[in-house]
């Protein structure tokens, strides 16, 4: 690896403040704080399975629910994933994970394709725990699929506690990602007939 690859991405608004900081090959040092401590634990969750070094600092209009901060999560993080893999020269490009939690088990396959695609096959249990509502989920991962460029199938096998299908979920999207983001050994071309990723 010549360089490493990280990006610095900061997104204001009326509804949100939100900066971070990535690095896809770093020293994988992990410091989140959201405004969400259920984000928080997901993202702490993300960072350490996929071996990225990541840094969010956020802050939304939580009093009026955690939907703007939640989305905007999704928006930002996708940025510094598409800043930080560049002309994605040299990744492996797709990525595919099973992952379980307790009872609940996970499917996430991945394609670095610079074009933006969300399948969400997710039962999920119709209630609050811990004050989070968890449709919003798929609405962060919708913003990342949009926003880093990237195709995501995302399936639940079977589950039936929401934190538990909420942990399998990220924990797969991580081991897929970093599948999908390593540096292939075979050679250092881009990963396409197109000759191009990057839209």
């Amino acid at each position: 690896m010549s360089a490493e690859r990280k990006s610095n991405i900061k997104r204001e608004s009326a509804e949100t403040k939100i900066k971070v900081n990535l690095n896809l090959d770093g020293k994988r040092a992990v410091k989140i704080d959201t405004g969400i401590p259920f984000m928080n634990h997901m993202l702490e969750l993300f960072a350490k399975h996929g071996g990225f070094s990541l840094r969010i600092q956020g802050r939304g209009d939580t009093e009026v629910d955690c939907h703007h901060t939640v989305e905007d999560l999704g928006i930002v993080i996708g940025q510094a994933f598409r800043k930080a893999l560049g002309k994605r020269k040299g990744i492996e490009r797709y990525g595919e994970a099973f992952i379980p939690m307790d009872e609940s088990l996970a499917r996430v396959v991945i394609d670095i394709s610079g074009r933006p695609y969300l399948y969400y096959d997710v039962k999920m249990p119709k209630k609050r725990f811990e004050g989070f509502d968890y449709s919003l989920i798929e609405e962060f991962l919708r913003a990342f699929s949009v926003h880093s460029a990237t195709t995501i199938h995302i399936s639940l096998l079977y589950g039936k506690n929401q934190h538990h299908i909420c942990e399998a979920i990220f924990k797969a999207l991580a081991v897929a990602l970093k599948r999908a983001c390593a540096i292939s050994g075979k050679n250092a071309s881009i990963p396409s007939t197109k000759g191009v990723l990057d839209l």
